[in-house]
């Protein structure tokens, strides 16, 4: 029973796999207009998004020329209330007001500081006390006048909150070449892959509801019956036409088809 089980799964793969091959142009056709379809969408309809990047180096008051492996440790750990400083309500309203950008920007007429703070990562390199202060809009010169506005002001807030000696500056924000998001290669692959998916499922399954007989090797499979023999059908033949080449003779109607039965009564029984 199992090996008639397997035998009977791998005829059924087969000829599924059979079936998709038959399909392999629309299958391709589908693929394609799903990875340009995906590609057109992310390119024209999605919101590009850009990021730029400056960094900061804070320096505490007592310390040394030298810097111990316990001095970083602890400048890792302030990073962390730095990075709170940052983004706090005071640095991002006085980046509102210095940008002036509820005004200036339509996008940004409502824009609150809880939103502007979200616009703003701060991340600290390993080992090190440099912050990175990254700062993500849908306006590469935007973004750019942002970062370097979030530095000033949040260098002013460190200053004045935490004993500190200075705040310098590592790296001015960039103008961004190029954009984060959306990438178009990555959307365009997850297109061609959903057009692949949904062109073979639609395949699989019409050939799963499809229960009709269309060879004499379906007959003995699903009725288990044997074929003795088959005729072959042409739909564009013509049905007025029977074997020899002759055309059928259609009854005649009206008056002259009851006229012709009327001559043919005497003749039969004068015989």
């Amino acid at each position: 029973m199992e090996n008639t089980n397997n035998q009977e799964i791998e005829i059924d793969l087969r000829e599924l796999f059979l079936v998709l091959w038959e399909h392999i142009l629309i299958i391709c056709l589908a693929t394609a207009i799903g990875a340009m379809a995906m590609f057109y969408i992310s390119d024209t309809f999605m919101a590009k998004k850009f990021q730029s990047t400056t960094k900061i180096y804070v320096l505490n008051q007592q310390e040394e020329q030298s810097v111990t492996y316990t001095d970083l440790q602890t400048g890792t750990q302030l990073s962390k209330d730095y990075a709170v400083l940052i983004k706090s309500r005071t640095v991002t309203n006085q980046v509102i007001a210095d940008l002036d950008l509820q005004h200036t920007y339509k996008d940004m007429a409502n824009i609150t500081p809880d939103q502007l703070a979200g616009m703003i990562t701060v991340t600290a390199e390993n080992d090190t006390r440099i912050l990175s202060i990254t700062v993500t809009d849908t306006d590469p010169t935007r973004a750019q006048d942002i970062a370097n506005a979030v530095r000033v002001a949040s260098s002013t807030h460190i200053y004045e909150v935490m004993d500190i000696e200075a705040v310098n500056v590592v790296d001015y924000a960039n103008l961004p070449e190029g954009r984060l998001s959306p990438n178009l290669i990555k959307n365009a692959i997850i297109g061609a892959l959903l057009g692949f998916v949904v062109a073979c499922a639609i395949v699989v399954v019409r050939f799963l509801i499809d229960d009709t007989i269309k060879t004499p090797d379906d007959v003995e499979k699903y009725l288990g019956l044997s074929v003795l023999a088959s005729i072959p059908f042409d739909e564009n033949a013509d049905p007025t036409y029977v074997s020899g080449g002759k055309k059928k003779k259609g009854k005649k109607k009206g008056k002259k088809a009851t006229s012709s039965k009327r001559q043919n009564i005497p003749t039969i029984k004068n015989i």
